[in-house]
């Protein structure tokens, strides 16, 4: 490695050609980071005091010898964001500046033949910098002054747009600008290509992960080391067919989440949203991995990002299927992708049928909306569909998933009818995240003929106004406020309209009766409105009821025979060795029986899930593995809780780090129980590992 200061400036002029290699990510820059660069680039070039800019590294390597006739081009490891935006700024001087020089060396043709191209190649060799694919073509159009490609890089296009716009801005006067970037600076790092690591040099540079996405740091490591032709071959049948499906906008703001969901598949652990890569290179090293080889494990991912953009964005051909994708995209579960996606990998190898997969996106559908309707807290729902497919029968597929659905404990649980009908009827429905999705669910459920309702609004059948007419307290009685308060944003009292304006706060009547009113309203959910004389509290309430009954067949809750569910039933484990409360004496000591019964009452509490065992020198609590283990002591209980030292929120300082220390029981912390006046501290220490514990499917 050679590494040297040098004027940006005199670097490309010297440079014969950069060349960004296809295992490299797309231009990514966006309004901020030019922005930025402009800022820097003016307040450089107007003061006297600055006399260099310092703009980050230019990593590269030479893509082969060069010879005497001809200078071999540089391959970018690492800069390649600042010499494309650079070249753009560059581009968009030159014409603004046109035949004029206002700072010597600064005119429109010593920029382009010096800095933008090799006037006297043709070709590709015409451009200093060449990129991949789409940006290349648009970059090129944009050097040359021809017609932009069909479907141009929207950001080489969106920035050269904005520099020449605050080019305009400075209305003639680029002195400043000449100037400053004449005072850019670079680090010029030249790599050997006999000794230096790319790959590891171009880790080390991107460790932060602030750069790069996880995803562009997995494609160069799987594309960087391989030989050319085998990695323009895997990046043209694989890789770039997969940033097409993406399409640029969602390549950058969705593949990363793609990543995650695709390596929970393949591992069964959900990787933090920031180790992505670091997940990808332990899986990629995997006996099975290497040995399948780098073609197959491309492949995959190809084959699975498919499935993704199916689900994701909307690509499904499948007209049934593509509905319930939508659905669920409307929803937001992104938690089930996992699942989804390996469900999508059974139907598409012939292991599933289209209408048993459309039954089991459906029931994930009724999980995650049951569950909001119910507020039963979402932190446990990345583990449960993480390891959803590991309790699947695949020869009794659908099945199997409605077993494993009606079998999951009580924090995970699929909300029964009568818990789904009770709550969905009193739960503030206009604030909900999805309440769009909701309405178009329940009115267009078993509809041939769908009905747009995007084009319909949200109607308030008692006014939100907190002061309505008098007509309106009339209607609901002296204690009309608390009604209003208490039914406004629920069920009973939401309703479409293409009319919202019209109504505004009339009495009910006139809202049924009226040109466009409930009686003339086209709607189901409107169909019983035209029927009534009053609206007030019973009539909410009956509504509520009605429609809530309407709501259990379109979010279903799974079915199976008893006999057939009970052979889907977890086993009840049995202690290890069969120990228990008798084979721990210093539970007899006077006291702290009493301290131990009342213990395990406050922990067994925490959860229906919480299940104990007696092992033999300790009892353990766990729900999804042990988060406190109590080991009986001759006058005290000594408890270890499971969660690391540093998390632990303990404002009495009780606890101890044992996390060096050989110890019976699971955990980091070691804390003390002696009395039952302790008991109440210590439990709120043991209820923050359980909770951890049910959310760390959820954890960054």
């Amino acid at each position: 490695m050679k590494a040297t200061e040098a004027k940006l400036l005199s670097f490309l002029q010297k440079s014969p050609q950069f060349i960004i290699p296809i295992y490299q990510r797309t231009y990514s820059w966006t309004d901020k980071q030019c922005r930025q660069l402009w800022d820097d680039i003016l307040r450089a070039g107007s003061s006297d005091v600055i006399a260099v800019h310092f703009i980050g590294s230019i990593v590269y390597v030479e893509q082969g010898l060069s010879q005497i006739t001809h200078q071999a081009p540089l391959l970018v490891i690492d800069g390649q964001q600042r010499l494309t935006t650079l070249s753009l700024l560059i581009e968009a001087l030159a014409q603004a500046l046109g035949d004029t020089e206002p700072v010597d060396g600064f005119s429109a043709a010593k920029l382009r033949h010096y800095y933008l191209s090799n006037p006297l190649e043709t070709g590709d060799r015409y451009f200093k910098l060449l990129l991949s694919q789409t940006d290349n073509t648009s970059l090129q159009a944009i050097i040359k002054h021809t017609e932009p490609p069909k479907e141009p890089s929207l950001r080489v296009s969106q920035n050269f747009l904005l520099f020449s716009e605050l080019i305009a801005q400075q209305k003639g006067n680029l002195s400043a600008v000449c100037h400053g970037l004449a005072k850019l600076v670079v680090v010029d790092i030249a790599l050997s290509r006999d000794q230096d690591n790319p790959q590891l040099i171009f880790e080390s540079m991107n460790s932060t992960g602030k750069e790069l996405s996880q995803a562009d740091l997995i494609r160069n490591f799987i594309l960087m080391g391989l030989e050319p032709s085998l990695q323009t071959r895997l990046y043209e049948e694989y890789w770039r067919p997969m940033e097409q499906d993406f399409g640029q906008e969602a390549y950058g703001s969705q593949f990363d989440s793609f990543m995650r969901h695709y390596l929970t598949v393949r591992t069964g652990d959900i990787p933090r949203e920031r180790e992505v890569y670091e997940a990808f290179k332990s899986y990629s090293g995997t006996t099975a991995v290497m040995d399948a080889g780098i073609e197959a494990l491309v492949r995959g991912i190809r084959t699975f990002a498919r499935y993704f953009c199916a689900l994701a964005l909307g690509s499904e051909r499948d007209p049934v299927l593509s509905t319930a994708f939508r659905d669920l995209r409307e929803l937001k579960v992104d938690v089930a992708y996992p699942f989804l996606l390996e469900l999508y990998d059974d139907y598409a190898n012939g292991r599933l049928t289209a209408a048993e997969f459309e039954a089991c996106v459906r029931m994930v559908e009724a999980y995650v909306f049951r569950r909001a309707i119910c507020a039963i807290p979402t932190n446990s729902m990345n583990k449960t569909f993480a390891t959803f497919g590991k309790a699947l029968k695949k020869d009794r597929y659908l099945e199997s998933v409605q077993a494993h659905f009606l079998t999951l404990p009580s924090y995970r649980r699929f909300p029964s009818d009568e818990e789904f009908h009770r709550e969905l009827q009193t739960r503030d429905l206009y604030n909900f995240r999805s309440r769009s999705y909701w309405l178009r669910r329940l009115e267009n459920y078993g509809r041939k003929e769908r009905v747009p309702v995007d084009e319909y609004t949200i109607e308030h059948i008692l006014p939100q106004n907190p002061d309505p007419p008098a007509t309106w307290k009339q209607a609901l009685g002296p204690d009309w406020q608390q009604v209003q308060q208490r039914w406004l944003h629920t069920l009973g009292n939401l309703t479409l309209t293409g009319y919202n304006a019209e109504y505004s706060d009339r009495p009910f009547a006139e809202k049924r009766d009226m040109v466009g009113g409930f009686k003339q309203s086209p709607l189901r959910v409107n169909a019983e409105l035209g029927q009534l004389e009053d609206w007030n509290e019973a009539a909410i309430r009956e509504r509520a009821r009605h429609l809530a009954d309407q709501a259990l067949p379109v979010w279903t809750e799974p079915k199976l025979d008893p006999a057939i569910l009970s052979a889907y039933q977890p086993e009840k484990s049995l202690s290890a060795g069969g120990y228990g409360i008798a084979d721990h004496p210093h539970l007899f000591a006077s006291g702290l029986r009493e301290v131990f019964e009342a213990f395990r009452k406050e922990v067994l509490a925490l959860d229906p899930c919480v299940t104990e065992e007696f092992m033999k020198l300790y009892v353990a609590y766990r729900a999804e593995t042990n988060f406190v283990d109590v080991v009986p002591q001759a006058k005290r209980l000594r408890l270890s809780i499971n969660m690391p030292f540093a998390e632990i929120n303990d404002p009495k300082h009780w606890c101890k780090d044992v996390t060096a220390l050989g110890r019976w029981g699971n955990g980091d912390i070691e804390v003390g129980l002696k009395s039952l006046d302790e008991l109440p501290y210590v439990i709120g220490l043991v209820r923050q590992s359980f909770e951890r514990q049910m959310g760390d499917g959820d954890r960054e």
